[in-house]
């Protein structure tokens, strides 16, 4: 597989590292802020409760604190969704990865889909709005008629996966979406991506952000090929 050194040398800032997983201590997620820290990626992904202490150690750095919103099922009310996504700007997110109602979207009240989406995007601004549908439960055809929805709804980015579906990213969803989208939004790939061969993959295909859980291993990655490439040169 061939790529720029432009991109070796700055995939970092591609990268959404997340630190999601339900049993991660106090510790941990310090742990994670200081990685993101010597990464310096595009941002850190927490659930709402690690928010503030995230923003604290963030602050003075170029590294976002993203925080996912009615995570991993989407299945709250609009209200409670709502507040949510507002009380985690407060708390310092500048990014915000919003679960769709996915029932409501699989039953076709579009209406209710729309409404929701539209109403957190127009009420978190300026925060960045990352929009999860969840690929893995949804036909061709729903994939298409999602994308034009999360357009529609003003949101910045549409994102495959909350890591929790039985299937991740693929990549014939980024060619897809990146074909029809004409550049009116951004694609966040994620769900699966643990190594930089595949984060350079969906990358290519046309993704803007990755998100994973395995951001050192990726940078640390490109950064071997970076040393190999010198070397031949």
């Amino acid at each position: 597989m061939t790529y720029g050194m432009d991109l070796l040398s700055n995939i970092n800032k591609y990268i959404d590292q997340s630190a999601l997983k339900p049993n991660l201590t106090y510790q941990d997620i310090i742990n994670q802020c200081e990685e993101a820290l010597k990464y310096n990626f595009a941002s850190l992904c927490v659930n709402p409760s690690h928010v503030k202490v995230c923003h604290e150690i963030l602050k003075k750095s170029q590294v976002k604190v993203c925080s996912v919103i009615s995570f991993p099922f989407g299945l709250s009310s609009p209200e409670i969704k709502l507040k949510e996504a507002l009380k985690a700007v407060e708390d310092g997110a500048a990014e915000l990865d919003i679960v769709w109602n996915i029932s409501a979207f699989k039953s076709k009240d579009f209406d209710y889909v729309l409404s929701e989406l539209k109403n957190i995007v127009k009420e978190t601004k300026p925060a960045i709005t990352k929009i999860i549908v969840e690929t893995a439960y949804l036909t061709d055809e729903e994939k298409i008629k999602a994308l034009e929805l999360v357009i529609e709804s003003g949101a910045d980015f549409i994102k495959t996966s909350t890591g929790f579906a039985p299937i991740g990213a693929n990549i014939e969803d980024i060619i897809l979406w990146k074909s029809l989208s004409k550049d009116r939004i951004k694609i966040k790939a994620s769900g699966g991506i643990r190594d930089f061969e595949t984060a350079i993959k969906f990358l290519q295909a046309g993704a803007d952000r990755i998100g994973t859980s395995s951001g050192a291993k990726i940078v640390e990655e490109a950064q071997k090929c970076i040393l190999t490439k010198d070397k031949k040169s």
